[in-house]
């Protein structure tokens, strides 16, 4: 897909971190970019600042999303890139011993629940939607009509303590990606996950520097956190090159996670 002025995309998660990295990238190549969030302040000004459309969205409803799609549609046009980057965090062990009495404590299944429902449930609320307006266009001349760009974890191979809802919702991402490619390749629409490994985001960015500094010490090579650029580098790649479908790539610098 040649990326210019005639492509609309969609990015979810996009106010900030690899979203908004990634809709700098495509509003740099003349892409008409919509922005779905739920930061406000963050969301507008990235949109005045790249020429887009903000949408405040929570990926959990289906009627924010309906909204969201067709304020973008109307300022935008229907999409053909849609990059999923909405997601949240959390550290909960199965079970644990309350350090004090001693107390078996279960795993609050309300977290598990909202974890799994913003970020497997959410990015697939987004891909069906988005992929059935994607069904209105005609292809490209390289063969697409639509692309898909879907955020996973290192996590959803490498789940560490504590990360038991995180990594069973990312490994969900990465088992959907086949799938979504086959379901979705008589349409032409193409389907690919990203699986960053630590990533200087504004999530990370709060941490003390030692915390940082140790935790960019245990990446083989380089001994770095990932840019979010970085992620967009490899975003761009998989919506231009038309050959790439199906696939699941680590962003990492080779680590491998250890259990905590």
């Amino acid at each position: 897909m040649k990326l210019d002025s005639t492509i609309a995309a969609v990015i979810t998660g996009g106010a900030s971190g690899l979203g908004a990295a990634t809709a700098r990238m495509l509003a740099s190549h003349g892409v008409k970019v919509a922005l779905f969030d739920l930061d406000d302040d963050l969301g507008h000004a990235l949109a005045r600042e790249i020429g887009g459309v903000f949408c405040k969205a929570n990926v959990i409803s289906s009627a924010d999303i309906d909204a969201a799609l067709a304020k973008a549609r109307a300022a935008n046009g229907q999409e053909r890139i849609l990059v999923n980057c909405a997601g949240v965090g959390g550290s909960v062990k199965t079970v644990s011993r309350d350090k004090a009495t001693g107390a078996i404590k279960e795993y609050p299944l309300d977290n598990f629940e909202r974890i799994i429902a913003i970020n497997l449930v959410g990015t697939f609320r987004c891909i069906t939607k988005s992929a059935a307006g994607m069904l209105s266009l005609d292809p490209l001349p390289d063969g697409d009509r639509g692309v898909i760009v879907n955020t996973a974890s290192v996590a959803a191979e490498d789940g560490q303590i504590g990360q038991v809802a995180y990594a069973a919702s990312k490994a969900g991402i990465v088992g959907m990606t086949l799938t979504l490619a086959r379901d979705l390749a008589s349409e032409k629409i193409r389907v690919n996950t990203i699986l960053p490994g630590i990533f200087d985001t504004p999530l990370l960015q709060r941490a003390p520097e030692p915390v940082k500094a140790a935790l960019a010490a245990s990446v083989p090579f380089p001994k770095r956190l990932g840019r979010p650029d970085e992620y967009a580098e490899l975003a761009h790649t998989m919506i231009t090159c038309t050959y790439l479908n199906g696939e699941d790539v680590r962003l990492d610098g080779a680590i491998r996670m250890a259990p905590r």
